[in-house]
């Protein structure tokens, strides 16, 4: 891949002479904790071993040249005057993280850069924030800007959040650029405060099923739910001095659940704040080498995005209650957003290939197209690749 995407930057914008370098920011798949982290929740996300590789070239103007192996559209920029247009498409995400860099004062000249990812876009496996990272580390290398990993984070947030119009949590660029080889990440959103967890799968494999309906954040009901949290906490504080619903437990929800006058509210509550309680537990079974409890766990977090928070669907809920009926699966839940994208399962590793073969069929016999199945390692952070 790496070969290939010098390549076609030389194709594209011929051969100057200068060096070209490459970097490479993964995927992302949360494992517990789904729609806390805009609520100042926790999280439990883990960086994937596949994701977005970018070759970069400096020039020595003020125009920015954005190509990709994956799709047709080319883009320029003038740094100069850097917006978003519509028809910029998937070049608005890097085009927003030279906006945000450009906000806090940073200076930097014009570059060639080529992008080729094998995330799934649509996937809910964090396409968006992966080429968001890989272009904010790219930068900051190459012309020596010297920022903070997580300022990089929040700053790649803002150019989704602001820039392109996905009203997203911090979760997805702080798992992709903060990713460790082998733990996944509990996070604490509304503070950042974090820690690497080991991720010790002995005899256990995760496995991303891809419903392969295409989900758009802009187009679901994502911003819906975040105003439906919203105006519960607004009922909720009358009682409590909490900033958000991450800081409230199940006891004081339970005590004064009743100040929320309506059921569809509460039920929206009501997830973020048991689902908070269920990371909480994750982290304890995975202390406690308990991988069947935490599996328990990602099962009681699919319920209550099915029944209380509403965003999964015939799809999500059918690669999960396909998977549950295999007795070699210790868990099964939705990750990302919803209304489609993937979920995430663990999975016996001698009876991976019957997971796939199983799901699939039985997927495709109710829904009519198959899913798309992935082994998952969880890999490092985004970062330079040395060639």
């Amino acid at each position: 891949m790496k070969t290939v995407t010098i390549k076609r930057l030389k194709e594209l914008y011929g051969d100057n002479g200068k060096e070209i370098r490459i970097f490479f920011a993964p995927g992302r798949v949360n494992l517990i904790g789904e729609h806390t982290d805009y609520n100042g929740g926790y999280v439990f996300p883990c960086a994937l071993d596949f994701g977005t590789f970018a070759a970069i070239r400096l020039r020595d103007d003020s125009k920015v040249c954005f190509a990709s192996t994956n799709f047709e559209l080319r883009v320029e920029a003038d740094l100069n005057d850097i917006r978003y247009q519509r028809k910029h498409d998937w070049a608005n995400y890097p085009k927003g993280v030279l906006k945000m860099l450009q906000n806090e004062g940073y200076n930097f000249n014009g570059f060639e850069v080529v992008f080729e990812g094998n995330i799934p876009n649509g996937a809910g496996l964090s396409s968006s924030a992966s080429i968001e990272l890989v272009t904010a580390v790219a930068v900051n290398e190459v012309f020596n800007l010297n920022i903070d990993r997580i300022e990089l984070v929040k700053l790649c947030q803002r150019a989704e959040d602001i820039f392109c119009g996905v009203n997203c949590g911090i979760m997805d660029q702080f798992a992709v650029g903060m990713g460790k080889e082998k733990s996944a990440i509990f996070l604490k959103c509304d503070t950042l405060e974090y820690k690497y967890v080991p991720l010790e799968m002995k005899g256990y494999k995760l496995v991303i099923s891809n419903t392969n309906k295409r989900r758009g954040l802009q187009d679901s009901k994502y911003n819906e739910r975040r105003r439906e949290c919203e105006e519960a906490l607004s009922y909720l504080q009358k009682k409590l001095d909490v900033e958000n619903l991450g800081q409230i437990t199940m006891e004081d929800f339970e005590k004064y659940e009743s100040l929320i006058p309506y059921e569809v509210l509460r039920k929206r509550a009501r997830h973020v704040i048991s689902e908070d309680k269920r990371v909480l537990d994750a982290i304890d079974a995975l202390k406690n080498n308990d991988l069947a409890a935490f599996g328990k766990l990602m099962t009681g977090s699919h319920e209550s995005l099915k029944d209380d928070y509403e965003v999964t669907g015939i799809e999500l809920d059918t690669l999960v209650e396909e998977a549950l009926k295999l007795d070699f699966v210790l868990g099964s839940r939705m990750t990302g957003a919803g209304f489609g994208g993937c979920t995430v399962s663990i999975v016996e590793e001698d009876k991976v290939d019957d997971f796939i073969n199983v799901v699939t069929e039985n997927y495709e016999k109710k829904i009519g197209y198959k899913p798309t199945m992935y082994i998952a390692e969880v890999g490092e952070g985004a970062r330079e690749i040395k060639y």
